[in-house]
């Protein structure tokens, strides 16, 4: 009993120790902004062979853990990882890109698969058929790695869909590829026998794997359609399917199933029947503790003996998978392809090997021991040597040859939803702070406004499903969501919160209950009480006082505070209220292309209504830089901004324009503008300028104390 009892202690304990030590890489590498993969193996080495080669043990030991069922779970859960990647893939970039997708997977991953095994051969040592195996697993790339660099670099254009179309369909190619040529290594034949094992093996392969897939996915669909399915069980049974048909799928052809999964995700993104936002959120999720528990687990597999068999010759493989293979099959995919330059060398600059590839590796590693072939565990080292250096290589340079070839689109931008007033104003001062904008509305009128001041417009709803196609991931990845309508507001930063994220979409605060949203009936709401931090109102957003109308998890992150509701904002732009830049760091660089203060970024309502209103030409950084000296020397004059702390910039703003000011946006130290909220004025930084709307007595008020001072002045 005592011995079961230590036995259960011992396991519970390495189980938790897998799940933290993999979520906390996760949580760490997103603060630290470092890959992800990269932290996870560190982790696992750590765990296993690291605490061995201390003397203390390992703290993992996923062999004593799993014991045999180590390769099932490995193989279920890639799996799974698989299937939530086909989910991200839609049909429609395959009109641009599809000729140079389907040149990488195909010649390109035929040269690197040549190139990897030349490699392996020369630079190991390795026989020949187990540097053809070696080079057969390192042919994939892999979305749980491709898809985080993507969201970090944020590449313009057609280029991130192309590496993820890349990323998901290689995988199951490659392992396929690793499948078949193991069972050419194992018969005794010759080539003539090897030849016509991979053409069988690629033509059945390709067979089950889409047949059982697209049974899968339609039967799927027609159960969901038919609502026999209830709604707390659509992630379950989803998940039931894609492991069932996985596993009916390898049984009839080993590893087929990879290819299985991959085209049911394929055929749930892209059919229109049901939706399967839900599933796709579910897998998600799921897919991130997989990725994070496999990759921790599978390090830790590493004894200290292979890792010390990872010498030079392992570093200089993984150099020439890096600096030969890639720049090779994306030149020969990329011929007469229309790709410019920079595509093609960020292309280039973009391989890093995955969960597959370790997953595969450790599979056929433990199968050529059982078989005593020599060499069999220099697979595992090497292997690990490419991931870990292919992770380091490409995460640290993407991002920077990104920006060095111009395929970034710098600061984050704006998808702002309604071009009326409001939004107007707030997208003439984003791009006046040289932040990209794209301003969606139904009405043509509104839009020609806009784009008689150059904002970039499309017309639609923005609860469009088509509206994701329009939008370039490089440029956009916020949302401003500021239509009159709550409910609108609401389902847009849903919509959008699977895309940018739910710290970046946000919406005007909820009317309260009873009122109306017409803009031509009085505002019967409370008013805002301004006199208050903005903190201190948002977290009075959340009491039932607040009268929301839609329910708080539905809601994006609130801007400007309770009480800033759409009607209270378009009275002060009917009674003449501009949008106002102070500026809190006059010496800033960043503050050159920054509008005086004396001058509006955007005139009354009326005036942005008759669509007359063009944004003022910015003036000389000379003459910016003498108004932001002004601007502070007034600050400093000012008896009302003398007992205003520095760091409280809604205090500024309201001191300088005074108290029905209203602060809209805040510049940062690198020129970034981030919306009004209750996180934004927590952080302890003050931003290099605010903007907001100032109401139209401040300028009465600053006319008449200039004339006090000129008067004092002539006395």
């Amino acid at each position: 009993m005592i011995a079961e009892a230590r036995m259960h202690n011992e396991a519970l304990v390495q189980l938790g120790a897998v799940i933290v030590l993999g979520i906390g890489a996760q949580w760490l590498a997103w603060r630290l902004n470092l890959p992800a993969i990269l932290l996870l193996l560190l982790a696992g080495l750590d765990a296993g062979p690291g605490a061995e080669r201390l003397g203390i043990g390992r703290l993992i030991d996923p062999n004593a853990l799993l014991g045999e069922t180590l390769g099932p779970v490995i193989s279920l859960s890639v799996a799974v990882i698989l299937f939530e990647g086909g989910l991200s893939l839609r049909l429609a970039d395959l009109r641009a890109s599809g000729r140079v997708i389907g040149s990488l997977v195909t010649i390109g991953a035929a040269l690197t698969w040549a190139i990897g095994a030349v490699s392996a051969r020369l630079l190991l040592g390795l026989s020949w058929p187990l540097a053809i195996l070696l080079g057969a697993m390192l042919v994939v790339t892999g979305p749980t790695v491709i898809g985080p660099l993507l969201r970090h670099v944020r590449p313009s254009g057609g280029i991130g869909p192309i590496l993820m179309w890349e990323g998901i369909v290689i995988d199951p190619i490659g392992a396929v590829l690793a499948v078949l040529v193991f069972e050419v290594i194992s018969s005794a034949g010759g080539p003539g026998v090897g030849l016509s094992v991979l053409a069988w093996g690629a033509l059945s392969t390709a067979v089950i794997g889409s047949a059982i897939g697209l049974a899968g996915a339609r039967g799927l669909i027609w159960v969901l359609g038919r609502f026999w399915v209830p709604d707390y069980l659509h992630n379950p049974v989803a998940l039931m399917v894609v492991v069932a048909s996985f596993v009916a799928s390898n049984l009839l052809r080993e590893e087929s199933g990879l290819l299985t999964v991959t085209v049911m995700g394929l055929i749930l993104a892209n059919q229109r029947s049901v939706s399967i936002r839900h599933i796709a959120e579910f897998k998600e999720s799921l897919t991130v503790l997989l990725v994070s528990v496999l990759f921790v687990v599978l390090a830790a597999r590493l004894s200290p003996e292979q890792i010390a068999a990872a010498g030079p010759g392992s570093v200089l493989f993984t150099l020439a998978l890096i600096l030969l293979a890639r720049p090779m099959a994306v030149l020969a995919s990329t011929i007469g392809s229309g790709l410019g330059w920079p595509e093609r060398l960020f292309l280039m600059s973009m391989a890093p090997r995955g969960i597959v590839a370790a997953a595969v590796a450790s599979v056929f590693a433990l199968r050529l021991r059982e078989e005593e072939m020599a060499g069999a565990d220099l697979l595992v080292p090497a292997a690990f040597t490419a991931i870990i250096g292919t992770v380091i290589v490409y995460g640290l340079a993407s991002g920077p040859v990104a920006r060095r070839l111009g395929l970034t689109g710098g600061r984050l931008g704006y998808l702002i939803a309604g071009a009326n007033p409001i939004g107007l104003a707030i997208a003439r001062a984003l791009r006046e702070e040289q932040i990209p904008v794209l301003l969606v509305d139904t009405r043509t009128d509104r839009l020609d406004s806009a784009d008689h001041d150059g904002i970039p417009t499309l017309h639609g709803s923005i609860l469009s499903p088509f509206l994701h196609e329009r939008i370039d991931p490089g440029r956009i990845g916020r949302l401003l969501a500021l239509t009159p309508n709550e409910e609108v507001n609401s389902l847009a930063a849903l919509h959008f919160a699977g895309l940018f994220g739910r710290d970046r979409v946000y919406q005007l605060t909820p009317e309260p209950h009873g009122s109306a949203r017409s803009p031509s009936n009085p505002d019967t709401g409370p008013e805002p009480d301004v006199s208050s931090s903005l903190s201190t109102q948002l977290d009075a957003a959340g009491s039932p006082e607040a009268g929301r109308s839609v329910a708080l998890e539905l809601h994006g992150r609130v801007l400007f505070g309770p009480g800033m509701t759409y009607k209270h904002l378009e009275s002060l732009l009917y009674a003449g209220a501009t949008v106002e830049r102070l500026c809190l760091a006059p010496d800033s660089d960043t503050d050159a292309q920054a509008d005086p203060s004396a001058q509006p970024v955007a005139a009354s309502v009326a005036d942005a209504k008759a669509s007359s209103i063009a944004s003022p030409t910015p003036p000389s950084s000379g003459t910016e830089a003498e108004a932001d000296q002004q601007r502070a020397a007034d600050r400093e004059g000012d008896p009302d901004t003398e007992d205003v702390p520095p760091h409280d910039p809604l205090a500024a703003f309201r001191a300088r324009y005074g108290p029905e000011a209203v602060p809209l946006l805040l510049v940062e130290d690198d020129g970034d503008v981030v919306p009004v909220t209750a996180a934004s004025l927590a952080d302890a930084r003050t931003p290099r300028a605010i903007i907001g709307l100032a109401p139209p007595s401040w300028r009465r008020e600053a006319a008449s104390n200039e004339g006090a001072r000129g008067q004092e002045a002539g006395n």
